[in-house]
C-alpha cells in the first residue's frame, strides 16, 4: 500500500486506501451520497502526516454503497444454581462506503 489513511467513525479508527470498502455503523445518507471523513493520519508513500494542525484540510471522501442489518447475534447470560437465564438477539445497522479519494 503505498497511500493509505487512518479515519474516525462512530468512535472506531479504520485503515482506508482508494477503492476500499468499508463498513460503519449506521449513518443517515443515502445510496450514491457523499460523505467525508477527518482523517487521524495519512501516509503517502514514505510520508506520514500526523497532528491535528497538519491534517486540518485534508478529507477522506467516499460514497456510500449501500445500508442493511447484519447477521443476528444472540446474547445469552446464565447464573448456574439461580434458574436464571436471559436470552436476547441483536442486529446492528450498518452503511457499506466506498473510498473514492484521500488528499
Amino acid at each position: 500500500m503505498n497511500k493509505y489513511a487512518i479515519i474516525n467513525s462512530g468512535s472506531k479508527q479504520y485503515k482506508v486506501s482508494v477503492g476500499d470498502i468499508i463498513r460503519i455503523e449506521s449513518v443517515d445518507k443515502n445510496k450514491g451520497d457523499e460523505i467525508s471523513f477527518n482523517p487521524s493520519m495519512l501516509k503517502n508513500n514514505d510520508d506520514i502526516i500526523l497532528g491535528e494542525q497538519a491534517l486540518k484540510n485534508a478529507n477522506v471522501k467516499g460514497v456510500v454503497v449501500g445500508s442493511g442489518r447484519a447477521k443476528k447475534i444472540i446474547v445469552f447470560k446464565m447464573k448456574r444454581r439461580k434458574d436464571e437465564r436471559k436470552k436476547r438477539g441483536h442486529r446492528q445497522n450498518f452503511t457499506d462506503i466506498k473510498i473514492t479519494d484521500i488528499p
